[in-house]
């Protein structure tokens, strides 16, 4: 399972942002505070954030904070939409979903 600092480097990485742009990134639309530095520890693990920044982390890159931070629900049951990348098509986006409308029909 990955951690959350495996988590949160390969969000960053995935959008093709340094460390520095991503700092001014969450500066500019969560008047936050998060500085580089910040980031590399905690994405070498040498630290954690508190979880105001791991809620900025959660909605800027659009994930859960569950999956962020490896919280399984009770009943252990994982969202599709965690698994989805925001780099898919429109068409890929509605295969998905005709895939889901399908697999639940069966239940039926």
């Amino acid at each position: 399972m990955a951690t959350f600092a495996d988590k949160i480097k390969k969000l960053r990485n995935d959008k093709k942002l340094s460390m520095e742009q991503l700092a001014v990134e969450f500066a500019k639309r969560y008047d936050s505070k998060i500085s580089k530095s910040s980031i590399s520890r905690w994405e070498n693990g040498q630290s954690k954030p508190d979880i105001d920044d791991v809620s900025i982390y959660a909605d800027y890159f659009n994930v859960s904070l569950d999956w962020l931070l490896n919280i399984k629900p009770n009943n252990e049951i994982e969202t599709v939409a965690a698994h989805i990348d925001d780099d898919l098509t429109e068409e890929e986006m509605e295969d998905i979903k005709r895939y889901i409308e399908f697999i639940k029909s069966q239940r039926k």
